[in-house]
């Protein structure tokens, strides 16, 4: 059977008080740690998403794991897939040649990072080929006439170029004459155009296979690096340990966790200090839930008075606004989460909200719930409201019969 204190508690959150403000403040205090708790939930699952985003956008175009010679270029290619083929956790590999030019057309003239890719193992490891518009990345080995070349979007909008048309790569890494360094003059067919969403990539990068990329780097043989691809990406750090001891030593092995740890540290600091910062939410709840009970204690100054009268111990004074101030928390809390997943459900399910591509990684807004983010928000609202029920509960404690009744 439920104590005494429970059914003091209840009566006391249904009975019609005199003073209506004291229901109206419980009320909203229930809707504040419900907003606060469908606020963090909402916002917090959109931040995931979004990282989740960025991160699926940055390692679907980069490799999980990157292997370079601490000597420079990777001779012994063949060698060195072989063994990371043996290696637990490796799924593919592929070479790659890395550079800079200029690249022109007849139409404008900039920069461009250029990527020497075997196009056949390339697509085993990274995911160009599903975000492609135009053409395929196996369009790359057609060397026919002249050699081949797929450029982000932006970078073929800023050329104004498509598919079909003629673009001139110009590499520094030319020979030394009287004249000075002459520069290396490529002239490539546009083959393909790809869109991973991110501006940063679709605005610079352009693919070419290694015979070109070599040409233009002034490598003569060998390559610069080794891009690996993983079975598990949140454990792409241990693939790249291991690794590391199959190679030995000469070779450097980096995940792309080392690579772009700057990024996703920032990232994870912003995600803590938007918990903090919408934790303020349910902390003006909290207050709320403190005015009202205190509220409550001196309406029910004469109540609590003959309950101690009666035998009430003071721990069961405090028991009985304590659970009051817990029934209005956990109410609150239990709407917030039931709001704030379906909301999170819809903005999912009917991608209600568009975002602009050219800034975003992302076409619409992203929405990844995680169990422990939830599991975390809830557990974090009610250790607040059950805080702020402390005070009231202490002073609703001390009141003294004696006093109480004669003042009444």
């Amino acid at each position: 059977m439920p104590s005494f204190e429970w059914f003091i508690c209840l009566r006391y959150l249904k009975a019609k008080r005199q003073q209506k403000f004291i229901s109206l403040i419980t009320v909203i205090s229930v809707l504040g740690v419900a907003v606060g708790v469908l606020a963090l939930i909402v916002v917090l699952s959109v931040y995931t998403g979004f990282t989740q985003g960025l991160r699926d956008q940055i390692i679907g175009i980069n490799a999980h794991v990157l292997v370079q010679s601490y000597g420079g270029s990777i001779n012994n290619v063949d060698h060195v897939l072989e063994r990371l083929e043996t290696t637990k956790g490796v799924v593919a590999a592929t070479p790659y040649v890395y550079g800079q030019a200029l690249i022109t057309s007849s139409n404008n003239s900039t920069g461009i990072v250029l990527r020497g890719i075997d196009p056949t193992s390339a697509a085993k490891v990274i995911t160009i080929d599903k975000v492609m518009q135009m053409g395929r990345l196996t369009d790359l080995q057609n060397t026919i006439g002249f050699p081949s070349i797929i450029l982000g979007i932006e970078l073929a909008k800023s050329l104004r170029v498509t598919v079909g048309d003629k673009v001139r790569l110009i590499s520094p890494n030319g020979p030394l004459s009287p004249m000075g360094i002459l520069p290396k003059i490529k002239t490539c067919l546009l083959v393909g155009i790809f869109e991973t969403g991110m501006y940063e990539y679709d605005s610079t990068i352009g693919y070419t296979n290694l015979a070109t990329a070599r040409t233009l780097t002034g490598l003569d043989k060998g390559v610069h690096g080794i891009e690996v691809k993983v079975e598990d990406v949140d454990a792409a750090d241990k693939t790249a340990d291991a690794v590391e001891k199959t190679l030995g030593p000469g070779y450097s092995v980096r995940d792309w966790m080392q690579i772009n740890q700057n990024l996703f540290a920032a990232l994870k600091l912003e995600k803590v200090g938007i918990f903090i910062a919408l934790d303020l939410i349910i902390l003006v709840a909290a207050l709320n839930i403190i005015s009202a009970l205190i509220m409550v204690v001196m309406e029910k100054t004469r109540d609590i008075a003959i309950l101690k009268s009666m035998g009430a111990t003071t721990g069961s004074i405090m028991r009985i606004f304590f659970y009051q101030g817990a029934v209005i928390g956990l109410c609150g809390t239990t709407l917030g989460v039931i709001s704030g997943l379906t909301v999170c459900g819809i903005l999912k399910r009917y991608k209600i909200i568009e975002l602009p591509s050219n800034v975003y990684p992302m076409s619409t807004m992203p929405i990844t719930v995680v169990p422990f983010d939830v599991i975390l928000i809830a557990v974090s609202a009610i250790l607040i409201t059950l805080l702020a029920t402390l005070y009231p509960s202490w002073k609703a404690s001390k009141i003294r019969p004696a006093e109480a009744l004669t003042y009444e």
